[in-house]
């Protein structure tokens, strides 16, 4: 077990996958990010918390270039985010995103749902996309939903299927945009149970969340942001144990309940 951690940490010393430098982004008057300095190693499971407000959706939504920024950089993988066009398509197959509201296609199955990114983007051969769907589906635990229409199935299972859709890319990152704030509290372990055993496969997250039970068990870092910028980040331990600003110690009073 030790040096499987030991591992981990020099991968994250040496690989960079995400990578932001100074990211201003203003929407009006509103500084929304503030001189953003963020790396992401490959592997590594970064958490996002902080008030509402804060910027921390913003901060997701720029990684795949959902939102522009007014100033700094964001390089994937080495290479800066492609402005528009073909490139940009490539770049958000390679970067996996699961949004609140699960952005099925309604009038599709949940296994062309699947399958569509698949054909479209990585021109698959339909019969491959089918099986790596079908295997996707299985993974997340909702394989026997799959001829279904996403109106037929719970929120909970949508957003399995949402993200075994982004898993289908082959996505270098998967970004989450608080994936169960949607959910009925019943739905949400369902969802954070799959999002847990990408995180035990090695996938590369980052993951705006207010569940902090998640935060704890899955993420390597913590990154806890408040009136658009990063106040601080740490291991989780460290970070919910013995919080170093006091922003941070006056969020986490008022979340968690002793």
């Amino acid at each position: 077990m030790t040096e499987v951690s030991v591992a981990k940490n020099d991968v994250a010393a040496t690989d960079e996958l995400v990578v932001l430098k100074s990211v201003n982004k203003h929407f009006g008057a509103l500084h929304v990010l503030q001189d953003i300095d963020l790396t992401i190693a490959r592997g590594e499971v970064v958490v996002v918390i902080g008030p509402s407000g804060s910027g921390k959706s913003t901060l997701c939504r720029t990684i795949n270039r959902l939102e522009t920024i007014d100033s700094g950089t964001i390089s994937i993988d080495g290479k800066p985010l492609p402005q528009e066009g073909k490139a940009l398509a490539r770049l958000r197959a390679d970067v996996g995103m699961v949004f609140q509201s699960f952005n099925l296609f309604a009038h599709k199955t949940v296994l062309e749902n699947v399958t569509l990114g698949q054909i479209k983007v990585r021109k698959a051969d339909r019969k491959q996309a089918e099986e790596k769907a079908r295997g996707l589906l299985d993974r997340v635990g909702v394989a026997a939903q799959a001829d279904k229409y996403p109106a037929q199935l719970s929120g909970g299972q949508q957003q399995r299927v949402a993200i075994a859709r982004a898993l289908a890319m082959d996505p270098k990152v998967m970004l989450f945009d608080e994936p169960t704030s949607a959910l009925d509290p019943e739905m949400i372990n369902e969802v954070l149970e799959v999002m847990q055993q990408l995180a035990r496969d090695g996938m590369t997250m980052i993951v705006v969340t207010h569940e902090m039970g998640f935060a704890r068990s899955a993420a390597n870092r913590v990154v806890f942001m408040a009136d658009g910028r990063i106040v601080e980040e740490a291991a989780p331990d460290q970070f919910f144990s013995n919080p170093r600003s006091d922003r941070a110690k006056d969020f986490l009073s008022k979340i968690l309940h002793h």
